[in-house]
């Protein structure tokens, strides 16, 4: 048990008597299982700490939808859609409305569990909402981002709705993105963090970036991890497909937002709310702070595209050298096969509307009945 990550369950949303702890995850020999990533995750983060004094933040801002209906992804093969709760977008939510119910409720059960809420708002799309909360350590965010949806989850069940996480569970509207944002400090300084350098980044912070964009493709598939995820990547709905940097660019896969002293940071865009919290965490930092720069020609505003589909990304990320440097041979390629048995279940090309199997056998919506019915 990993016992500073001990939390209580609110009884009336949970019911009484209930906690979540994560655990470590450990091998027959009692060294940690080069599986676990969040085990992973922890251990890098440790000796960067113990050899440079460095400590990784990150913040995610995670998106979702309220449908109507219990079990509204489980019955998308059956309906072939979803229904909203309302049809407003940002800030069009009164008292009583089922949308600010939720979100209202999800925030107390948040501030209950030791989350420091900073604000929470409907997003642009019909029936779409979004909660942030406050910074912190790499492990204990990436932790946050499980209990996050949870809480989102069993809110929206005990209302008798659905909290979604899919990418893009609507063609033509905004779809779901989680923006990582992230920095380094140490002695409490942020390290990310310069009043004279080019949008107040500091050196460090925009090599950071340029590693990040150097191995964008090789990463994909860790931000992105399923067949519904590549549908969001696309510009028209403020979704990043760029492998470029912007302050200003939606389109671009890392933003610079504006920042001071505390707060300067980088926001990695491409990331999906379905995407593994402890991989994402674990390959946006140890890209930034370990992998290599391309000699590529204005490497930050290159004419350079993610991936469409998942059958490209896999590709990029089975051939790259990096991802294996990342994760090891063995973890590498039971994660590409077990994308690969996923992506095959679906049908190749996307389309104009989402197709019943890239619900149905999707990581967060599947089980082992239904996995076997195919």
């Amino acid at each position: 048990m990993d016992w500073p990550s001990f939390y209580w369950g609110p009884a009336d949303v949970f019911g009484s008597g209930k906690v979540l702890v994560f655990g470590h995850v450990i091998d027959k020999d009692g060294s940690p299982y080069a599986g676990d990533i969040r085990g992973v995750l922890k251990g890098y983060a440790g000796q960067l700490h113990e050899k440079k004094g460095y400590t990784l933040n990150a913040a995610n801002e995670i998106e979702g939808f309220l449908f109507k209906g219990e079990n509204a992804e489980r019955r998308y093969h059956e309906t072939g859609k979803f229904e909203y709760v309302n049809t407003g977008g940002y800030y069009h939510s009164l008292p009583g409305d089922p949308l600010r119910t939720f979100i209202d409720t999800t925030a107390e059960v948040q501030r209950a569990m030791g989350f420091q809420n900073e604000k929470d708002h409907p997003e642009v799309a019909p029936s779409q909402f979004e909660i942030n909360y406050g910074y912190g350590e790499v492990v204990q965010a990436a932790d946050q981002i499980q209990l996050y949806k949870l809480i989102c989850r069993q809110v929206a069940t005990n209302l008798g709705f659905t909290a979604s996480f899919l990418p893009k569970p609507v063609v033509g509207v905004n779809g779901n993105g989680m923006h990582t944002n992230v920095s380094v400090s140490k002695d409490g300084k942020n390290l990310f963090w310069e009043p004279k350098g080019e949008e107040q980044l500091s050196k460090m912070g925009w090599e950071f970036v340029d590693r990040i964009l150097t191995h964008g493709n090789d990463i994909c598939l860790l931000l992105n991890s399923s067949v519904n995820a590549f549908r969001r990547l696309d510009p028209h709905f403020e979704a990043p497909n760029q492998l470029k940097a912007s302050p200003t660019d939606r389109g671009a896969m890392v933003r610079i937002p504006i920042g001071n002293e505390r707060s300067m940071r980088t926001e990695v865009r491409a990331v999906a709310p379905d995407a593994n919290p402890y991989m994402v965490m674990y390959s946006i930092f140890k890209t930034g702070l370990d992998g290599e720069t391309a000699k590529i020609k204005n490497l930050r505003s290159a004419e350079r595209y993610l991936p469409d589909n998942i059958y490209t990304a896999l590709e990029n990320f089975e051939k790259a050298d990096w991802t294996t440097k990342l994760f090891g041979a063995d973890v590498k390629g039971r994660y590409a096969d077990l994308k690969r048995a996923a992506a095959d279940r679906c049908p190749r090309a996307l389309g104009t509307f989402v197709k019943a199997p890239e619900v149905q056998y999707h990581h967060e919506v599947y089980n082992q009945y239904l996995w076997n019915m195919f």
